[in-house]
């Protein structure tokens, strides 16, 4: 079962690790691939944002299976992203957003968002639970609208979702993404009322 609770201090390393995964492939946001852990954390939990994590119940595996090899060779321990919830069981967190204004002042009733699934939680519905949820947790804000600044037209599945969850393409900025493999790639607006 999916969660969704306001993320908290000690969620920044799971967040941090769906972040660097997300970016490294350089075709779905404008960050570097290559960007800092602390640089990526200050934007994601800037002040302005109100930062929300998905999360997922998760057994600990058994004693033998506590840890496993990384890239380099050493061990790390293999529920380093499940943390205990408030009944003691471990959760997971597979996914994050934020929301804030779109604009300052007199456009600041406009929401504008962002999200990120861990890849291993691909398929799983939950970039579709953190949707529906941000709509209702925007209205609960006092927003009366989202918008989508930049959603790179080449990611087709996060295009399907927000047009299946009321977005509607208002403009397309050509050429504004410079995709790693597929080059110059367009970025749409998009758009919805709460």
């Amino acid at each position: 079962m999916i969660r969704i609770r306001p993320a908290r201090n000690e969620d920044r390393p799971a967040v941090w690790n769906i972040i660097k995964a997300v970016i490294a492939g350089g075709d779905t946001y404008v960050f570097d691939p290559k960007a800092p852990e602390d640089e990526m954390l200050a934007y994601w939990f800037a002040p302005d944002k109100h930062v929300y994590v998905a999360v997922m119940p998760q057994e600990p595996p058994a004693e033998s299976d506590n840890f496993s090899v990384d890239a380099g060779g050493g061990l790390r321990d293999a529920v380093s992203d499940a943390r205990p919830d408030a009944d003691g069981h471990n959760e997971k967190v597979v996914g994050t957003f934020w929301l804030k204004p779109n604009q300052p002042g007199l456009g600041d009733h406009v929401c504008n968002a962002a999200y990120m699934v861990s890849p291993e939680a691909h398929g799983k519905g939950i970039g579709r639970k953190m949707g529906e949820f941000s709509f209702d947790e925007a209205r609960r804000l006092g927003f009366t609208a989202m918008q989508f600044n930049f959603v790179v037209a080449s990611n087709t599945a996060a295009v399907r979702l927000w047009q299946s969850l009321g977005l509607r393409i208002i403009g397309t900025v050509p050429n504004a993404f410079r995709h790693r493999q597929n080059g110059p790639t367009d970025a749409y607006i998009m758009y919805r009322e709460l």
